[in-house]
């Protein structure tokens, strides 16, 4: 299995402007290999430029440039071309499917923040200074550069990629592992019903709160994002000092608050697997839950709309991303399949419309947000723990209809 590692960089002063024009000459070499691209399919030809013929050109470029393109791992320039050309497969895929298309854009220095390396030991050294007790990183270009590794890698290690993010540096490494050892079976199975109220609901009865990290922030960031909107619209080596220090309290603020996030899916994540052998979920669909509502055109008043809650729904949308439900979900599946556990995803149409005990189904069982009132047979319940029963009822039927 392949395992990813995040450990924080320490680099000197001198450090950091390397690794920032390695970004920089990054980017450029992106947006040169996007204009390139447009500009040829643009042509009445109607050229298509691959991924290959871009790579060929490689050594010119770096032959022509040595100061800047020239400094750089060729592999890790090889690395930005497979990103775009990835960039636009995806694109095309996506005008096929009849999806929004979303044409990959020009990247400006100050987003274009990783540079990949695609095999340790080509253009970087994991633990370059085997010998040293501080763990270092070597890039070409940079030099060895201070790691605080804060466990240790186990496994071969297979790609190095440097991330920036505000005005902290980190290094990621995927290591290839054997499959490690399953957790103990507990003979126990949960079904988890999400929600905005509780985070998680459990159907053995267990509420998991909902932290709300993002509302908590919000007060914080919206005077962070008052004193950075004083400022005009320039490019980053543009900024004054006051500028530059809005803009990393703006991002040193959502990078705390998405740190906070990744924390409690992690925590709440690996609860659930140490305590339970099978975890059925609903099979969630948050991109289209996060869309808005389509206006409503007034019949009697042309270019004029009704109301159609868009103001609740724009709440509602921001509750939902707070708490960061497809995050928490990747954890799991991450983590369960790490521990020799199942995690199975089911259909979450009417499940806390249901009643567990008859089996009845209707809108009018569920009165209020939290309340389930069977009006068949009377059961009565917490509408989260009905709806997280019904999702497990239906994971195991479906466990069982496909058995591994």
């Amino acid at each position: 299995m392949i395992r990813a590692y995040k450990f924080l960089m320490r680099p000197t002063v001198g450090q950091q402007a390397a690794l920032t024009a390695m970004l920089r000459d990054h980017c450029s070499l992106y947006n040169g290999a996007l204009q390139e691209r447009r500009d040829a399919y643009r042509h009445t030809s109607k050229t298509t430029v691959r991924y290959g013929q871009q790579s060929a050109q490689l050594k010119d470029i770096r032959a022509f440039d040595p100061e800047r393109q020239g400094r750089w791992s060729f592999s890790a320039q090889q690395a930005t071309l497979r990103r775009l050309d990835k960039a636009l497969a995806a694109f095309f895929r996506r005008i096929k499917a009849g999806d929004k298309p979303g044409y990959p854009r020009f990247r400006g220095v100050n987003w274009f923040d990783t540079v990949d390396f695609p095999k340790d030991g080509d253009g970087c050294r994991w633990d370059s200074t085997p010998h040293d007790p501080v763990t270092r990183v070597r890039f070409q270009g940079v030099g060895h550069v201070k790691v605080n590794q804060h466990r240790p890698v186990a496994g071969k290690v297979k790609t190095v990629s440097v991330k920036r993010e505000g005005r902290k540096w980190f290094v990621v490494l995927t290591a290839e592992q054997d499959q490690p050892e399953p957790l103990p079976a507990t003979g126990s199975v949960v079904g988890i019903d999400l929600g905005i109220a509780n985070f998680l609901t459990g159907s053995n009865g267990e509420f998991v709160a909902n932290p709300r990290h993002g509302r908590r922030a919000a007060a914080k960031l919206e005077r962070a994002q008052q004193a950075l909107c004083r400022f005009p619209g320039v490019r980053g080596d543009r900024r004054t000092k006051n500028h530059q220090r809005a803009v990393d309290e703006v991002a040193r603020l959502h990078g705390k608050v998405r740190r906070q996030r990744l924390d409690h899916a992690h925590k709440t994540a690996l609860g659930l697997v140490r305590e339970h052998d099978f975890i059925a979920h609903e099979d969630l669909k948050i991109r289209n839950m996060g869309k808005a509502p389509a206006p409503k055109p007034d019949p009697e008043k042309p270019g004029s709309f009704l109301p159609n809650g868009a103001a609740a729904k724009a709440g509602l949308n921001r509750s939902i991303a707070d708490a960061g439900w497809g995050v928490f979900l990747q954890i799991l599946a991450a983590k369960a399949e790490s521990a020799g556990r199942e995690v199975m995803a089911v259909d979450p149409r009417n499940t806390s419309r249901q009643c567990p005990e008859c089996g009845h189904t209707a809108k009018e069982n569920r009165p209020t947000q939290e309340k389930f009132h069977c009006l068949s047979c009377g059961h009565q319940a917490h509408a989260d723990t009905v709806g997280a029963i019904n999702v497990l009822r239906a994971g195991l039927v479906r466990r069982d209809a496909n058995p591994a």
